[in-house]
């Protein structure tokens, strides 16, 4: 099941950011404090993956005007799914839910940005029809 994220999701979602990008260190009030712009910003998306009451993914991104696309454009800034849930469709359905959403806007298209290393993540995108 995939809903908006919640302020109180925060507790769950932090250890995902943290994970992704584990080259980071984050201090989990600064990190919160970004988190709750991102729900209270119209321009933003943000929502979680659930199994029950426990968050299994978060993904989050933005809606932007692009030159480079004559239009509205979304920024799929970040899509986490926890280790034990991965291979499980978690990440299928919330790529899907991004889409729906950039559809829903009018979007031009939808961008990513995925570290070199990231293989894995690489071969996921490409195989649901992004190129490089």
């Amino acid at each position: 099941m995939l809903r908006e994220a919640r302020e109180k999701d925060f507790a769950a979602v932090f250890p995902l950011i943290q994970a992704l990008w584990s080259y980071r260190r984050y201090e989990a009030d600064e990190t919160r404090a970004v988190y709750r712009q991102l729900l209270s910003d119209a321009g933003c998306f943000a929502f979680v993956a659930l199994d029950g009451c426990q968050v299994t993914g978060f993904c989050h991104g933005n809606f932007f005007s692009s030159l480079w696309m004559c239009g509205l454009t979304c920024y799929l800034s970040g899509i986490i799914t926890a280790e034990g849930f991965r291979s499980q469709g978690v990440g299928s359905a919330m790529l899907c839910r991004v889409k729906e959403l950039a559809k829903a806007r009018g979007c031009k298209g939808i961008f990513l940005e995925s570290g070199l290393q990231r293989k894995d993540a690489h071969r996921f995108y490409q195989k649901r029809g992004f190129t490089r």
